[in-house]
């Protein structure tokens, strides 16, 4: 094992000390974390803020115990390692694997993470751009590559929940891979902001005339939705889509579970309904997927839309920010 001589022996981390509001994330002088067998330690330079953190803060993750450093997903360098493969100084992504749930995650300035969870890479990205990929981007890639989506890939592509981080990342993908793309929002003051990605359509989605809006450019439907709303449209993105079509449920902005769900009346013949979870790029399994992301996006293929970005000590101010629904594309925060 190799180590790193550091000056400080502590850190600061935000603290969720109990489920509640924003105000409970408090930032605490810590003991930098020793390495052990099977764990590296990353110097934390970056972290992409998402939803699933404001649930468990909220208090709606039975398994997580407080007080917790939360935080899903982080990049940064590894300070100290156990693995000959991950040396000092290399640069690594880290993302789900219970990371911030089960043990403390991106919301510090030092984060112990299982080796079998980073992802070495290499990149010219500024960190603040570095840090808004993780999640979103393998998120997004996975679910396009879930619903068959590669470049040149002839149909129509609707994505539901378009102003999250995710629905902001799966648009520049499918506008690069060169599919007819439509992207819903809630709020009409952010239809410029999806029309930056590059989308074909901005469908303003108020509950009640989405489809009419839908059917007045794609008469028969798209051939894919991606739904990042998840269980209140699920349902409706089924019959929303083509005869045939298929959805992927790959968000739950409306929760986990779609209520009195019965899949032979609710499903239309044909059409099929499938999802796709992030867990399924953690590590190894997502380190070539992110370096292609990576790769792209130097190459200007596509680029990221970062809303905002906060520091650690403004970590309160992030979730109240994102509780709230100001933000157009991916919150990040930099130690």
């Amino acid at each position: 094992m190799k180590t790193m001589t550091r000056v400080n022996t502590t850190m600061r981390a935000a603290i969720c000390g109990r489920a509640g509001d924003p105000e409970v994330l408090e930032i605490r002088e810590l003991p930098i974390p020793e390495v052990r067998e099977g764990w590296s330690l990353v110097q934390v330079k970056g972290a992409g803020l998402n939803r699933s953190e404001l649930r468990t803060r909220q208090g709606h993750s039975p398994s997580v115990r407080f007080p917790r450093v939360l935080g899903i997903e982080c990049v940064g360098i590894i300070a100290a390692s156990t693995d000959p493969a991950l040396p000092e100084g290399t640069t690594v992504a880290a993302v789900m694997g219970e990371m911030g749930r089960d043990f403390d995650g991106g919301y510090a300035e030092y984060a112990l993470l299982p080796n079998s969870l980073l992802m070495p890479i290499t990149t010219t990205l500024p960190w603040e751009i570095l840090a808004a990929l993780p999640e979103s981007y393998l998120t997004a890639q996975g679910s396009l590559d879930t619903l068959g989506i590669e470049p040149d890939t002839k149909g129509r592509l609707l994505i539901r929940g378009g102003t999250s981080s995710v629905g902001m990342a799966a648009a520049s993908i499918a506008v690069g891979h060169g599919i007819e793309t439509a992207t819903t929002t809630r709020q009409p003051g952010r239809i410029d902001a999806l029309r930056a990605t590059g989308v074909d359509h901005v469908l303003v989605d108020d509950g009640e005339s989405l489809a009419a809006s839908v059917h007045a450019i794609w008469p028969d439907g798209p051939d894919y939705i991606l739904d990042l709303v998840g269980a209140r449209t699920a349902v409706d993105s089924l019959h929303l889509v083509r005869r045939g079509g298929t959805v992927c449920v790959s968000g739950s902005l409306s929760g986990w579970l779609i209520s009195d769900f019965e899949p032979i009346a609710m499903i239309p013949s044909g059409t099929r309904l499938t999802a796709f979870h992030s867990k399924n790029r953690e590590g190894g399994a997502g380190t070539p997927v992110l370096q292609r992301i990576i790769h792209d996006i130097e190459s200007g293929a596509y680029r990221p839309t970062i809303d905002r970005i906060f520091r650690l000590d403004e970590i309160a101010a992030a979730h109240r920010y994102m509780e709230n629904n100001q933000a157009t594309g991916k919150v990040v925060m930099l130690p």
